[in-house]
């Protein structure tokens, strides 16, 4: 008998949820196959079974949250069949009570159930079935919890529960609510509950204070545009402004350290490395791949390094590897017109960039006013830890690295 848990997942990551099962009770898995997809709020991550055998319980349903370290699922001996084939059940276990994680199959049943009659296409699980058909309640009534529309023992229970409407007028007044089309209510996914309360954990858990300077953006642009095609010739990689971004942090990240830190309790721990996440957007949520050793890489290794790992997310593709272990953020609101923003801090990290739109703006240059092109930029800091002496001195030093892109070639 092998038990299956929930393995290490990330830093930070303490809980996943059962995005879905890739093995029923019954089914023959092997060693090394994968048997269930946990969903995490970065990465879905699939689980192996360390033991070939025969699935013989599931302890969670698909959407319920596990932990890291917890058991999940128990294989052992025996026959099994073929993948979401019907199972047979113990007839003295059909009519045993329901466990909470309400995995027990009827007998004769699959243990996820869909019918195909163009009036139910409801998914509920065999015990969900049983204790409807016995309470005589229609499964289309019934509102689940589970974020994937399953249908289990407790939604059944609390239908049941629930005051009923008495006259046709209660559900006929309830009615253009849902059909006037005013509103739309819409479950929020796992990743996105997540990513909320990840966010705000951040908000109430920091002294977080965000800071502002603005670059002049007509040298980089300009250097840019002479070289583009040369350094596409060469590198076969196309000279983005990430990699200009990426440098000048690691360059007054070296300068402002504590801005490169995290907090551990009492302790300050300064980081001796430069991993720089770069915030993608995906349509799951936003996502925070990391470019290591970005002190040790030039321009057209960050640019490829970015493209790789950009790609990697709009698939779905990134690995918990991918994204664990920064010491800093770039995010990059410029992309979709952002004017200013005060990003929120990544995780333990104590500083984060926020890059924004470029706009032609009159600046005073001497005693000229010319037109230039501006990019405003933000530092969001954790106060515990970094002054505004440093705050200040960190984007001031992006700034004027930008502004003299040789002297970040220097500095690189």
């Amino acid at each position: 008998m092998a038990e299956i848990k929930v393995p290490e997942l990330a830093e930070s990551i303490t809980e996943g949820t059962i995005a879905q099962w890739l093995k029923q009770p019954g089914d023959t898995v092997a060693k090394g196959e994968f048997i269930v997809e946990l969903e995490t709020d970065k990465v879905n991550v699939e689980v192996i079974s360390e033991e070939a055998g025969v699935v013989q319980e599931l302890l969670f349903s698909e959407g319920d949250t596990v932990e890291v370290g917890q058991v999940i699922a128990v294989v052992g001996e025996g026959t099994g069949s073929a993948t979401n084939s019907p199972v047979e059940a113990d007839p003295a276990e059909a009519d045993a009570p329901v466990k909470s994680v309400e995995e027990a199959p009827t007998a004769k049943a699959p243990v996820v159930q869909v019918e195909t009659s163009s009036t139910d296409r409801t998914i509920a699980s065999p015990a969900a079935r049983k204790l409807a058909r016995e309470k005589g309640i229609d499964l289309q009534a019934v509102s689940p919890v589970d974020p994937m529309g399953r249908v289990r023992v407790q939604d059944v229970s609390a239908h049941s529960t629930a005051p009923k409407q008495a006259a046709p007028v209660a559900k006929a007044a309830s009615a253009p609510v849902e059909d006037d089309g005013r509103t739309t209510r819409e479950k929020m996914s796992r990743r996105r509950q997540t990513i909320a309360s990840r966010l705000l954990e951040v908000r109430q858990s920091t002294a977080m204070l965000t800071t502002f300077n603005e670059i002049d953006m007509t040298n980089v642009m300009a250097l840019r545009s002479r070289k583009k095609d040369q350094f596409f010739e060469q590198n076969d990689v196309r000279l983005g402004f990430m990699s200009f971004f990426t440098k000048a942090v690691v360059a007054a990240l070296k300068k402002y350290p504590y801005v490169n830190s995290q907090l551990d309790g009492d302790y300050i721990v300064k980081n001796n490395f430069y991993d720089i996440g770069i915030a993608v957007s995906t349509e799951g949520g936003l996502v925070v791949p990391i470019v290591r050793d970005a002190d040790r890489k030039n321009f057209a290794e960050i640019e490829a390094n970015i493209g790789q790992l950009a790609g990697k997310a709009r698939d779905n593709k990134l690995s918990l590897s991918d994204m664990s272990g920064g010491s800093f953020t770039i995010t990059n609101g410029g992309v979709f017109g952002s004017l200013m923003s005060t990003p929120i801090l990544n995780g333990t990290q104590v500083g984060i960039l926020g890059m924004h739109t470029i706009q032609k703006r009159p600046i005073a240059v001497g005693n000229e006013v010319e037109i230039r092109p501006m990019m405003y930029i933000a530092l969001s800091y954790d106060h515990r830890v970094i002054d505004g002496k440093d705050s200040v001195g960190f984007l001031k030093t992006v700034k004027e690295l930008l502004e003299n892109p040789e002297d970040l070639l220097l500095n690189s």
